[in-house]
């Protein structure tokens, strides 16, 4: 595999590592950069290409497991000790990250074919990205002036079921998981920090059970002269989503979802203008 094509997975992985978490959808980004531009499909099967965001996938997921390692460790009982009972029973519990994760879990496995057989495409990420954007604009509109949820500890079951069920809006591919969550708790009353932290928690185990299914499905398809273009993507992802992930958290509370909305529809705009 030659320079050229080292350089395109280089390229994904940067573009997945910078938008996984940013409430602009990756999805839609890799569809479109891949379609687009990169065309990946001309030395990858369709298969392997699968695998291949799969794997970047997995770069993404591990920078967000070193950002939050102590909540992870704390999650699982394994740390936390030094705090008192009385702090330990006022922090973010897994059984509500479960509780969240639920809805767009059982959905994504009842529609799992179908959404990749029918809507990954230029034209639905388009439309994905522009619904989307407008429910961001309404969130910081209507939510988020004066949160009551102003931490990531504070959020009750009500609140993670309820944004678990608007997080299944993020399984129509450029929607955004980040954005819907991160819309659906401001409305809810979290705070735009903790509406982030609790996205970027459930998005660990949702994602890695995906990617993790989706790889084993695919992986009788993998070829060992595919192995560098996936270790590039990998690094790749990995490196750009440690950065991308610590800015993000640092800017939303200063600047919230209306710029990344605004940026959504004028890319929605110039692409179909441009491509369609």
């Amino acid at each position: 595999m030659d320079f050229i094509m080292i350089l395109k997975a280089i390229i994904l992985g940067f573009v997945e590592g910078m938008t996984e978490f940013a409430p602009v959808s990756s999805t839609g980004h890799m569809i479109i950069v891949d379609d687009m531009w990169l065309n990946t499909k001309e030395f990858l099967t369709k298969y392997e290409a699968n695998t291949f965001k799969v794997v970047i996938q997995l770069g993404s997921i591990l920078a967000v497991v070193i950002i939050f390692k102590d909540r992870f460790i704390e999650l699982l009982g394994l740390g936390g000790r030094g705090k008192n009972s009385e702090e330990k029973q006022s922090r973010l519990k897994l059984s509500q990250v479960i509780v969240g994760l639920i809805p767009a879990g059982v959905l994504g496995v009842l529609f799992e074919d179908y959404i990749d057989e029918h809507l990954f495409s230029t034209e639905t990420v388009l439309i994905g990205l522009v619904i989307g954007a407008f429910l961001m604009i309404f969130a910081d509109i209507f939510g988020g002036k004066n949160p009551k949820t102003v931490s990531v500890d504070q959020i009750t079951y009500k609140q993670a079921l309820s944004i678990g069920l608007i997080q299944c809006f993020s399984l129509w591919p450029g929607f955004s998981r980040s954005g819907s969550t991160i819309s659906g708790g401001v409305l809810l009353g979290l705070s735009h920090r903790a509406a982030a932290d609790f996205t970027f928690i459930m998005a660990v185990p949702i994602m890695a059970g995906a990617s993790f299914l989706s790889l084993i499905k695919n992986l009788e398809y993998f070829s060992v002269d595919a192995l560098p273009f996936f270790i590039a993507g990998f690094i790749s992802a990995f490196v750009f989503a440690l950065i991308s992930i610590r800015f993000f958290l640092k800017i939303i509370g200063k600047i919230k979802l209306i710029p990344f909305a605004i940026y959504r529809i004028v890319l929605a705009g110039v692409i179909y203008f441009i491509f369609l």
